[in-house]
């Protein structure tokens, strides 16, 4: 049987990528968690089919005997938050930069097959230049954008100097059920659910015309173990993650209004430090070569978000 190994697999990606795994039948999951930003609770369907160990990425002696022998270790595990990263540089840094690192060396020194890496498309920074492709210069603007790309070079390096087989995947504004919005770091949607559900404007930092690439969890998910599975040609390559589409914040509360049947105008607040004004993925090259072939658009995506909002807020 094989083994896999998910590291923040108690975190909203992680759980949404460990529920995919078992959905096909993998083999022997193991998550690694601290539960910093994980929860239980997101593994709680699931608890009974998985080997739950709550370590943290950056104490190596911990996770290495837990990734030993991995088929594909899934690094999933972050401090994910550019504003967070901008306030308080230091956690992001031991956890993003250190404890990538720590799973690189324990995946390589206990014969792990290979390495999925969750990088970020904070990495282009704020070029103009539409679609983001990967061969694009980086230009992190954030401690966060920054730590995860040299999670990259990391994963570059430990396949080229050691043998490691790894693959990057900058993800671009993943969202959907289980994203925590009790956060002021959360992601944009789920704030705005969670301020549909009750009622309230939300806020809007900038002018509400900055776009991104929204890409649904389970579409993230899928492409993820796509990665695993894919061929020696992808190894130590970086690829886009994303839906290849662009929608305005403006436009998405306006699609979440029309959804619901109501009229809210929101509050515009300050840019937020570090943030980028528009972002779209190029993902013809994670199409060649991955497989990826995102399902979920971004109204269906905003109906289960909502629909799993709604249930878990009335429970």
């Amino acid at each position: 049987m094989s083994k896999i190994v998910v590291t923040g697999g108690a975190g909203f990606i992680g759980s949404a990528l460990v529920r995919a795994l078992l959905g096909r039948q993998a083999g022997e999951i193991v998550v690694i968690d601290n539960l910093l930003s994980g929860k239980e609770e997101n593994l709680a369907q699931v608890r009974e089919q998985v080997q739950f160990h709550r370590a943290d990425v950056c104490c190596y002696e911990t996770i290495a005997p837990l990734i030993a022998g991995a088929d594909t270790v899934y690094h999933m595990a972050a401090i994910p938050s550019v504003p967070r990263s901008i306030e308080d540089p230091v956690p992001s840094h031991e956890v993003n930069i250190n404890g990538a690192f720590n799973v690189f060396r324990a995946a390589h020194e206990t014969k792990a097959a290979r390495v999925v890496y969750a990088a970020s498309s904070s990495a282009y920074g704020d070029s103009q230049i539409l679609p983001k492709v990967e061969t694009m210069q980086p230009e992190p603007k954030s401690p966060y954008a920054a730590q995860k790309l040299l999670g990259e070079y990391y994963a570059s390096v430990f396949w080229s100097c050691f043998g490691l087989e790894t693959v990057s995947l900058r993800f671009f504004n993943v969202y959907g059920p289980r994203q925590d919005p009790s956060s002021p770091y959360s992601g944009v949607l789920s704030l705005f659910i969670t301020a549909l559900l009750e009622r309230r404007a939300p806020v809007i930092f900038g002018d509400g015309e900055q776009s991104r690439d929204f890409t649904y969890v389970d579409d993230v998910a899928a492409l993820c173990i796509q990665a695993a599975h894919a061929g020696p040609h992808v190894r130590g390559r970086v690829y886009n993650a994303g839906n290849g589409n662009r929608y305005t914040l403006n436009m998405v509360w306006g699609l979440l209004q029309k959804i619901e049947g109501v009229r809210i105008a929101p509050t515009y607040g300050p840019p937020r430090p570090g943030d980028v004004r528009h972002s779209q993925a190029d993902i013809t090259e994670a199409v060649r070569e991955l497989g990826h072939a995102p399902e979920i658009g971004l109204e269906e995506g905003l109906r289960r978000t909502l629909a799993w909002y709604r249930v878990t807020t009335s429970a």
